[in-house]
């Protein structure tokens, strides 16, 4: 023991646990942590970690810290989790998840197994499925990104590559799909790739199998996926910027829409499918609590960003009466009105939980397959998932398609020009 210095009990009773700790005078454990909640196979902590967080969760064979200090702040971590370098914060990392030293995650994440990043990399708001990898130097938080099949065919963000979600106008009304949540959780779509040095415009929507070439910054939707999308440096324009103004707002409502339908589909997929192989493991159920809260998290992060855009529909029209013009102008203004004036309902939509009751028969057919397969053998989420047939797979994406179509049929019945 150092002289003038004492170690905390807790970092004592993690020694003692058998949590390997090479510097043990380097490491902090906040008085809030619950060292229950910390498992003692195969745990290591090097040299600057630091723990707080009544919430924390640290699952076997994690490994935090092995490259750079790393701080964890009320995260849930599960099997095998590498964290290498940087601060994370109130979000969920599933098996084998990992990040390389310089990351940034706040709250609101979720990593599910093997998907991983690379050195300096920030996060918030953010879904990544399993495989999903990431490259180095990126920003790409508000997003939703799936696809692939395996470690070495998975959805990939190059490096420096970044999702723009703030606006000149201060919105943050600008989460992209990636993928999508119905047949993303089945674990068997083809990959996406966004090349490096480039971006995503948000709110945008990408389908499976989507090239983005490296360079290009894109603006657009292409949720039918299987596409080359490339874009040109030398295509410029001017026009005049007219702040707190907004054109058309369609595509932006739209999309929003879509989001928060399948982060609903996505909640109903952990709640009904994903819980019963959380419980087969150490802090199993501690673990799915905290994914189902980072859920509830991003679902109230995505409402609070829409309203907060709805309500500067107000002034928009008011400045949109002085430059749009005859009856485009017009129906773009009462749009805009529309949207403004109907936002109670909209938000309703994503509030009074009919995702709970919408295509049942699919949803308990598709449950009893999974239960199934549960007695027959302890063979993971992953491998039970990709091991259904194309019957078990086509009944368990149209419960959750039929969530995310009802609920966005719900919204767009309350602004029925957006349609």
């Amino acid at each position: 023991m150092k002289e003038g210095y004492n170690l905390s009990n807790k970092i004592i009773q993690l020694i003692e646990k058998g949590v390997k700790i090479p510097n043990p005078y380097s490491v902090e454990i906040g008085e809030e942590v619950d060292i229950d909640r910390i498992s003692s196979d195969g745990i290591a902590l090097y040299s600057g970690t630091r723990i707080y967080g009544a919430k924390t969760l640290v699952s076997s064979g994690t490994k935090l810290g092995h490259e750079a200090p790393v701080a964890i702040v009320n995260c849930q971590l599960g099997t095998e989790v590498e964290l290498k370098g940087g601060f994370f914060k109130e979000s969920v990392f599933l098996d084998k998840s990992n990040m390389a030293c310089g990351a940034q995650v706040r709250e609101g994440c979720i990593l599910e197994e093997k998907a991983n990043g690379s050195h300096t990399v920030g996060l918030k708001q953010t879904i990544l499925f399993p495989f999903v990898t990431l490259g180095s130097l990126i920003n790409f938080c508000d997003c939703f990104m799936a696809g692939g099949t395996n470690r070495k065919n998975h959805s990939e963000v190059g490096s420096s590559y970044i999702h723009f979600n703030y606006t000149p106008n201060q919105d943050k009304a600008t989460a992209s799909l990636i993928g999508d949540v119905p047949r993303g959780v089945m674990l068997n779509q083809p990959p996406i790739f966004l090349g490096g040095q480039g971006g995503l415009v948000g709110p945008v929507r990408i389908g499976y199998g989507t090239v983005i070439a490296a360079g290009t910054v894109y603006r657009g939707d292409c949720p039918e996926g299987g596409k080359l999308l490339s874009g040109s440096k030398d295509k410029t324009y001017e026009k005049e910027f007219c702040p707190s103004f907004y054109g058309n707002i369609g595509k932006r409502v739209y999309n929003n829409i879509c989001y928060l339908a399948n982060l609903l589909a996505l909640k109903q997929w952990y709640i009904h499918v994903r819980l019963p192989f959380f419980q087969l493991q150490e802090f199993g159920t501690e673990l799915h609590e905290g994914a189902v809260e980072k859920l509830e998290m991003a679902i109230e992060e995505r409402l609070k960003r829409f309203e907060a855009f709805s309500e500067k529909m107000e002034i928009s029209i008011e400045v949109g009466k002085n430059i749009l013009k005859g009856e485009p102008g017009e129906k773009l203004l009462m749009q805009k009105k529309e949207f403004l004036t109907n936002w109670p309902g909209i938000k309703e939509c994503f509030t009074e939980k009919k995702e709970e009751t919408i295509s049942l028969k699919e949803r308990d057919s598709f449950l009893q397959i999974i239960q199934g397969r549960l007695k027959e053998e302890n063979a993971g989420y992953i491998n039970t998932i990709q091991s259904l047939d194309d019957g078990a797979i086509s009944i368990g994406t149209a419960w959750l398609q039929a969530i995310a179509d009802q609920i966005t049929k719900n919204a767009l019945n309350v602004i029925p020009s957006f349609k």
